[in-house]
């Protein structure tokens, strides 16, 4: 693989279609040639400058490979802090290996690695070691940082469920230390072997009363001191092993200037034999710079899954970096046996199982983007991710919503049905469609016998207030279920996705069934303020109503966000608002009035409010999920010129790759899929259709190399700053009116020519079939 030729190829080319005729200008094309690999473009520091306060991401720097078992990351903050790490913290306690999906949700199976030299000090605050960013290299692949008070520099560099460790001592005693964590641990020093291994078993919910994360740390040193605290920072002195609450070990030795020490750690969720056999296998022999080689590989043969091109150089890091997030969750959860076997140990019955596992996902958040993202790129890691929901029905009962590793009580909804559906729609190869079906149709179904975790249902698993909405068409608003407006249109959304799986599996009973349902939306509408609202059990509507108010009977917005969540079939919306100039007029109001809200129901300001406010586009929350594809909207109304100018403010306002870079959370890749789509050009606002809606390119031209060899090539030639808006558009050389892109037309690849323009074109996409697909208007069969 040659990156740099191809980039600069792809520069010799673009400058050519420009007219960059100059003679000089072609010579120094030729002669300097780029020399970053899309990898260095990333970013892992995007959205890294977060607090419980205000969110620019609540990320951290996730040095891993893509959907690894495990992460690495820097630790700037206490341990059992969601907020492990703060891009205005300036001190290192250690590297730790995590597995946290979102500070909300916290940590689990976490243990950490930390050099100090001199005078031994091993307790968390007293070991943090100053640090700057300007010493700081951060990469996917690779993790260095200098610790200024221990004139040591540390590395890191990972496999899928190992990491190898490099430290770079002075002229002292040095000592690497391994924290096993609260919660329960274990650490046993084996000199002879130079090992230390152990368990951790802290976690925030979510496990069996088994659950361990077993680890082994082999170092290319011997030891020559041998320490172990317990419980309370209780240094034991020339011990070998320790267990109780919180133990760790320390290891020493006299180390000469610029000696490097390398310690290769691994871990397993199954035994300690297993963590071993997941050492050996994944690094083995080999060097750390043959790791470091092979991380780098495998992230830059991800990343060239699509190539832009473009000369505006924050733009490809902001799309790279975004690429990043989105290929790293779900995680792996399974391991390779003896018998190179995929086995899984089950975060739902603590058994050692056959087969995949994925977890740390919230589907209420990347249902919307991310799972379309690995539909149209990697569908054959979407049908394992799809076996493994397979396995954990099979071992719960129940679908998860939130899996961390196991059922987490958070969010709301029934976004399993269209995750499963858009791949099973979209031609992902399911092993188990029927078993996924069945468990589909039991989420939508079935009250009784939820999971319960410390004695309470597990909200979402399975879906709250079922009998309610099964009955009347909606979940009341004053029966005791919170946010229940927002779950009455996911669920409706839900049954649409379940309607279509079953009529494409010949089951029409089923399908009409759901068909019907999937229109309780409907039920919502309150006609005289035109947006959605509570709606009480004997069929009034809740009162008082303040579209304004967040929270109540939506979910982390309020009934200007959450109105617009009807992604199966916005023309039955466009005409309960009555058309669509009153449709089009009501999304403009959106951005036109001032950012006022209604906190009330929180009793103080959300971060999720406060990103809303202060981004300058009215009451549109781009920072939280529910609203995201809003802006898509415009083309359901023949108005597509206003979603190009919207898309491309939040395109280049609103993101960046910087530590500040996102405007709210990033969520398990949904935030960055959003930006990746839409810089793109298309984005899916209906997973469970074959369609992506048309928006605006940021890029002049990028490739999308697909699973089944073919290449799907954009081109926006004129694009600029300036020139955002779509004069024309021509798909493999044919006009194309439509504001909407097919699956299969991007599957059996092609070329797609924008021509962009600085005045919008309101006679593009006019006609009655050049609007995105709506139940109403293309309904399969009649509700």
């Amino acid at each position: 693989m040659k990156i740099n030729n191809k980039i600069l190829l792809s520069l010799v080319l673009l400058c050519s279609v420009l007219s960059c005729t100059s003679s000089e200008s072609k010579k120094e094309e030729q002669t300097n040639e780029p020399k970053t690999a899309l990898v260095d473009y990333v970013n892992p520091l995007m959205g890294t400058d977060s607090s419980f306060d205000l969110s620019n991401g609540n990320t951290y720097p996730a040095i891993a490979l893509p959907w690894g078992m495990n992460f690495w990351t820097p630790m700037t903050s206490k341990m059992g802090d969601g907020w492990t790490y703060k891009y205005d913290e300036n001190k290192i306690r250690g590297i730790k290996q995590t597995h946290q999906p979102s500070p909300w949700i916290n940590d689990y199976a976490a243990f950490s690695l930390m050099a100090v030299t001199g005078d031994l000090k091993f307790q968390e605050d007293e070991r943090a070691s100053w640090f700057s960013h300007k010493s700081e290299t951060v990469k996917p692949h690779h993790y260095k940082t200098y610790l200024a008070d221990y004139d040591t520099s540390v590395e890191v560099t990972p496999t899928e469920r190992a990491a190898y460790f490099k430290f770079t001592f002075p002229e002292d005693q040095s000592y690497i230390l391994l924290d096993a964590f609260f919660k329960g641990s274990m650490v046993k020093i084996i000199p002879e072997e130079r090992k230390i291994i152990g368990y951790c078993r802290n976690n925030s919910g979510g496990v069996p009363e088994n659950f361990h994360n077993y680890f082994v740390a082999e170092f290319d040193k011997d030891f020559e001191i041998t320490h172990t605290w317990g419980d309370k920072w209780a240094l034991a002195e020339n011990t070998l092993d320790n267990k109780g609450e919180h133990v760790g070990a320390i290891v020493g030795f006299k180390t000469k200037k610029g000696e490097e020490v390398h310690v290769k750690v691994a871990s397993s969720f199954i035994s300690p034999e297993q963590a071993q056999l997941n050492l050996d296998r994944e690094i083995g022999k080999a060097s750390f710079e043959e790791i470091f080689d092979k991380a780098k590989q495998t992230w830059e043969t991800e990343l060239e899954k699509i190539l832009v091109e473009d000369n505006n150089i924050d733009n490809i890091r902001t799309f790279y970096s975004c690429l990043y997030r989105v290929l790293l969750f779900p995680r792996k959860m399974y391991e390779f046996n003896n018998a190179d076997e995929i086995v899984h140990y089950s975060p739902y019955n603590g058994k050692v199982l056959p087969g995949y596992m994925f977890t740390d996902n919230g589907f209420w958040d990347t249902f919307r983007a991310v799972f379309p993202f690995f539909n149209m790129v990697y569908p054959e890691l979407n049908g394992t991710i799809m076996e493994g929901l397979a396995n954990t029905y099979k071992e719960s009962g129940w679908l998860p919503e939130w899996a961390s590793p196991g059922h987490r009580d958070c969010m709301i909804g029934s976004n399993s049905a269209p995750i499963i559906a858009d791949a099973f729609l979209k031609g992902v190869d399911l092993k188990g469609t029927e078993i996924l079906l069945e468990a589909m149709v039991k989420n939508a179904t079935t009250a009784a016998n939820r999971p319960l975790s410390n004695g309470n249902v597990i909200k979402s698993v399975g879906r709250e207030g079922i009998d309610y909405y099964n009955e009347l068409g909606y979940v009341p608003y004053d029966v005791g279920i919170h946010e229940n407006a927002a779950r009455t249109l996911e669920y409706a959304y839900a049954d649409f996705t379940i309607a279509k799986m079953a009529e494409k599996l010949g089951d029409e009973k089923l399908a009409s069934q759901f068909y019907k349902r999937s229109l309780n939306y409907k039920n919502l509408f309150d006609p005289t303020t035109k947006w959605m609202r509570g709606k009480n059990k004997d069929g009034s509507f809740q009162s008082p109503f303040n579209p304004l108010k967040w929270g109540d009977a939506f979910t982390e917005g309020n009934s200007l966000h959450y109105t617009w969540s009807v992604f199966h079939d916005v023309n039955g919306l466009i005409a309960l608002m009555g058309g669509k100039q009153e449709f089009e007029n009501q999304l403009d109001s959106v951005f036109d009035m001032p950012p006022d809200f209604d906190n009330s129901y929180y009793g103080f300001t959300i971060h999720e409010i406060r990103e809303m406010q202060i981004m300058n586009m009215g009451n549109y929350a781009h920072g939280n999920q529910p609203i995201q594809h809003m802006i898509y909207l415009y083309n359901y109304a023949n108005a597509s010129y206003k979603t190009q100018e919207k898309i491309r403010k939040v395109l280049t306002k609103l993101y960046s790759a910087t530590p500040d870079g996102y405007c709210g959370d990033e969520d398990n890749g949904q935030t960055s899929a959003w930006y990746v789509f839409s810089a793109l050009g298309f984005y899916p606002v209906t997973p469970g259709v074959n369609e992506y809606v048309i928006g605006s390119p940021l890029f002049k031209k990028a490739t999308i190399h697909l699973e089944n060899g073919n290449n799907f090539e954009i081109n926006a030639l004129e694009n600029s700053k300036s020139n955002f808006y779509i004069n024309s558009l021509k798909l493999n050389g044919e006009s194309y009116s439509k504001s909407y892109l097919k699956f299969e037309d991007v599957q059996k690849g092609g070329i797609l020519n924008f021509d962009m323009s600085g005045m919008p074109n309101k006679s593009w996409a006019l006609g009655i079939t050049d609007v995105p697909y709506s139940l109403s208007l293309r309904q399969e069969i009649n509700p």
